[in-house]
Parts: structure tokens; C-alpha cells; sequence
């Protein structure tokens, strides 16, 4: 008799279900979309009733395309963003929208805790600089701006963290939602300096755990609305990076995983601890090993951006975009990425988007094929770093919903000189959350089990001429991002100081 897991992602844009069969793999997946707020500059937030309803809904809907018992679901595990904060109330209730990773409000309070924590090497101790993603900014933010929030918080958690709590688990935070938010030090304890600046109690911080520990059991009411059988096990899951990492083979010292969501995630496998203020640290799934990686702001994102500024989805498909840009000179019009700041490795949330070079005689397309190459520049900078720090990517998958584009594939492994392997039907964190639900509960003997489930396609290799051109307009991009950087920080403060009016 089959053993069935449920594994969740929420993602920036979308929630993605699998209904996992721990001999066959996935069996059903179901993805709602996730409406990005965005009510004034930089900011970035979701709705956590929409979080809810999204996984009810797409439960419901594996469970019936599945055509499975309740009861032989034995287990759900869910992956999120992070770090993205929610702020709960004593009933364990939001407060407010979610604050999302990718939310650049809070410039003010990095830069006021940043002269505060002068004398502290951050780094050394959480794994990561202070930046926009950090949540004691975020926290300092919403004690200036929504006090009554502020106030009212008995615990912040991330969001794959409620997403289980609301099905009925304990109040917690996992780990890599922990070491990410710069709360919590590289060896799992308190970071008590940036509590001390923040001036945040301890109690608001739930108590830690690591991917697949068990937290509770699945309420009654969340059985009504899911279908599945209350007292099912809740398993916690883990960062959505890290969980599509897991689950697409990232294992080894050197595989890499370039991720193309809403957010663009780039990480590399060390088997040992590596720290460097222009990334993040995470530590892998599997015990003693990390995952030193790097998280732009913007990827997929700013794709959709571009497709509602042209017209919308039902206006022009990205398929079409695709065929027109393929047709289309490299790096003709060079776009700056930063429409929502930057996170890694520049840690700026007051850079904004450009677009330069452009003529008369330029189309959509061209403006299209600079988006895509923007997005592949950012992750050849973190290739950058990575080399620097000695643990270049030498085995490199690609995921999400951008690896469908052959063109913006073959634009990665023509920008990075490196070949691109294709994950075939990734679904990404949501499969590494399902394993990871086997794992916890025993349905699954190993952590090396993953790898029964991982297919890959056959690698995009990099074209030497057009790699040359990018190697050109690699550096002339880095040069134009020097060249803006001082004026999108004057044009941000000055945007800062009318809203401030």
C-alpha cells in the first residue's frame, strides 16, 4: 500500500501543492497565485488569509486528482520565502499583512542599527551583513510606523511557519528562518546584541527547529477545510531556496542550483561553514552541511513587471516575447535589475531599476532580452563572489518557472560560461518539502533518498561568441551600476523624504 505526503511552497507569487508517493514520486500538484501588495516604495507584502486559502484549496485539489484515501496522507510539510515576517498575536492571529524577503521599507532602520552594531562582526556571528532582509530593521520599522503592531506581537514567524501553525502545529521558526533573519547566531543561539539594538524582547522568538521535526498534528478544523484526516503530522519544512535546492541534487561540494522564481536565488554546496558579508549562510537539510548562497531581489518579478507594462498577460504572452527577443542582438540595451533595491551581494535597498543604451530603432524585444540578461548578469556577479571565497559552482541546475524559457536558459549559460542543467518537471521547494514530510515521519530511511526523484534534462551549453559579447557587457554593466548608484540613492531619499511629508 502506497505512503502519500503533502508538500506546500509558498512562494512570492504563486503556492505550489504535490500530493508525493514515496515509491512513484509526485502523483498530483496543484498552484494558486499569490498577490504581491506593493503600497508605496520598495514595500512588498502578501495577504496571509490568501496564503491560507491558497493551501486549501490546492490540498483539496491534489487529494482529488490524486483519488487517494484521507488517511493515507501521512504527513505535510510546507516551504516558504524567507525571511518573511509575520507578526502574530496571542491566538497566534496575524496582525498584518506579511512583510516579505524582498521588501525594502526599512532603509532608515538598517542604517540606524547598522551605527548601533558598529562594534559587532555580524557576519562571524549570524552568517550574514545587516541589510534590507534582516528582521530587526523590519521590527524597528513597525514600532515607529504601526505601533498598535507593534505592540499587539506575541511571536514573528516566517511564512511556511504560520502556514503550519494555522494547520495546527505549535508556534515555532525554523532554523534557516532563524539564521536568515540575523535574530539567531550561526550556532543557534540568540543573537542578543541585535536584540539589545532592536530593542526586542526574547519572547518573541519561538523556539527553533530543523527540518523534518514533527510540531503538532493536524487541527480538526484544518481537516474540515482540507479534507485530509485530523491528527495527520505536521512536519517542518524549511526555505524555499534550500528545499528546491535539496530537492534538484544539490548535495555535493560545488553543485549549484540557479533558481529563477519571483526572487532569484543562486546557492552553492560547501561541506563546511562559509561566511562572507555579501552573501547569506543557510545550512542544508541534510546535518553538517551548508548552503553559502545569494538572493537578488528581483527575477521573475520584474519579468511580470515588464509584461503588464507592455500590455499584461492577455495582451502578450511570454512565450511570444521569447520568439521575438531570440531574434535580437545581446546586450544592446543594458537594464539595471534593482526595481525593488538589491539584496545580494550589493545589500542596497536604495538602488533602482534602469535602462540604457536604448534608441529609437529598439523594441520590446530588445527591452525584453535586457530584462532576461539583467537578471543573468546578477547571478554572474554572485558567480563572482562564490570563486572568490574558493567554492565556485562547478555542477550547475536550473529550476522555477524561468527554466521553461530555452532563451533565458541558454542567456545563463552564455553570461555564466557555464552549462545549465535543466531540472525536467521540477516543482521545485514543494517536492523537497514533501520528502522532507516522509523523512520526518519515517516513510522515507534517508536523506540521500531525494536523489530517486531528481530527473535532469540535457545541459544548455554556453556559445563561445555570444559568451564574449557578455563578457564585454558583463563589465560595462558593473560599470553602469558604479556610475547610478549615487543617484538612485539621491532619488530614493528624495522619494523618502515627500512620503515622510
Amino acid at each position: 500500500m502506497s505512503t502519500y505526503t503533502i508538500g506546500v511552497d509558498v512562494g512570492t507569487t504563486g503556492t505550489k501543492t504535490v500530493l508525493f508517493d514515496t515509491e512513484r514520486g509526485i502523483v498530483a500538484q496543484a498552484v494558486r497565485e499569490t498577490t504581491l501588495h506593493s503600497p508605496g516604495p520598495g514595500f512588498a507584502e502578501a495577504d496571509t488569509d490568501q496564503w491560507h486559502a491558497n493551501v486549501v484549496e490546492s490540498i483539496r485539489e491534489v487529494l482529488q486528482s490524486g483519488d487517494i484515501r484521507r488517511e493515507s496522507v501521512v504527513a505535510v510539510a510546507v516551504s516558504g520565502m524567507v525571511p518573511a515576517v509575520v507578526a502574530l498575536d496571542d491566538h497566534r492571529r496575524p496582525l498584518r499583512r506579511a512583510i516579505l524577503q524582498n521588501d525594502a521599507r526599512a532603509t532608515r532602520e538598517v542604517a540606524e542599527l547598522a551605527r548601533a552594531l558598529a562594534d559587532v562582526d555580524l557576519v562571524r556571528m549570524t552568517g550574514s551583513a545587516l541589510t534590507q532582509q534582516s528582521v530587526a530593521p523590519t521590527v524597528a520599522w513597525l514600532r515607529t510606523h504601526e505601533p498598535e503592531v507593534y505592540s499587539r506581537t506575541a511571536h514573528y514567524v516566517g511564512s511556511y511557519d504560520w502556514v503550519l501553525t494555522a494547520l495546527g502545529a505549535d508556534v515555532h521558526v525554523e532554523r534557516n528562518w532563524a539564521l536568515e533573519s540575523g535574530l539567531s547566531t550561526i550556532d543557534g543561539d540568540v543573537a542578543d546584541p541585535v536584540l539589545r539594538a532592536a530593542q526586542l524582547d526574547r519572547t518573541v522568538l519561538p523556539p527553533v527547529h530543523s527540518p523534518g521535526a514533527v510540531v503538532g498534528e493536524l487541527s480538526s478544523a484544518a481537516a474540515d477545510s482540507t479534507g485530509l484526516a485530523a491528527g495527520t503530522a505536521l512536519v517542518v519544512g524549511g526555505a524555499d531556496h534550500v528545499l528546491s535546492a535539496f530537492a534538484a541534487g544539490v548535495n555535493g561540494p560545488g553543485d549549484a542550483l540557479v533558481k529563477l522564481g519571483g526572487a532569484g536565488d543562486i546557492l552553492v554546496a560547501s561541506d563546511t561553514r562559509v561566511v562572507d558579508e555579501r552573501l547569506y549562510l543557510d545550512a542544508h537539510p541534510v546535518p553538517g552541511h551548508w548552503l553559502p548562497n545569494g538572493c537578488m531581489a528581483t527575477s521573475g518579478s520584474l519579468i511580470r513587471w515588464f509584461q503588464a507594462l507592455i500590455g499584461g498577460a492577455d495582451a502578450v504572452a511570454l512565450t511570444t516575447l521569447d520568439e521575438e527577443a531570440t531574434g535580437t542582438a545581446p546586450a544592446e540595451v543594458l537594464c539595471l535589475p534593482y526595481f525593488l533595491g538589491e539584496k545580494s551581494p550589493l545589500h542596497d535597498p536604495e538602488l533602482r531599476g534602469v535602462f540604457a543604451g536604448m534608441h529609437l530603432g529598439h523594441t520590446r524585444a530588445d527591452l525584453y532580452r535586457s530584462v532576461l540578461e539583467a537578471i543573468a548578469f546578477g547571478f554572474r556577479h554572485h558567480v563572482d563572489v562564490f570563486t572568490d571565497i574558493g567554492i565556485p559552482p562547478r555542477r550547475v541546475m536550473i529550476t522555477n518557472g524561468g527554466s521553461k524559457s530555452t532563451l533565458w536558459k541558454q542567456i545563463h549559460a552564455d553570461v555564466l560560461g557555464l552549462e545549465m542543467r535543466p531540472v525536467r518537471g521540477h516543482p521545485g521547494a514543494s517536492l523537497g518539502a514533501a520528502v522532507i514530510a516522509a523523512i520526518g515521519v519515517g516513510a522515507l530511511d534517508d536523506w540521500s533518498d531525494a536523489a530517486r526523484f531528481v530527473t535532469l534534462d540535457p545541459p544548455i551549453e554556453p556559445d563561445p561568441t555570444r559568451r564574449a559579447v557578455y563578457d564585454d557587457a558583463y563589465q560595462t554593466w558593473r560599470d553602469l551600476g558604479a556610475a547610478v548608484t549615487p543617484i538612485s540613492h539621491q532619488m530614493a531619499r528624495r522619494v523618502r523624504q515627500e512620503s515622510d511629508k
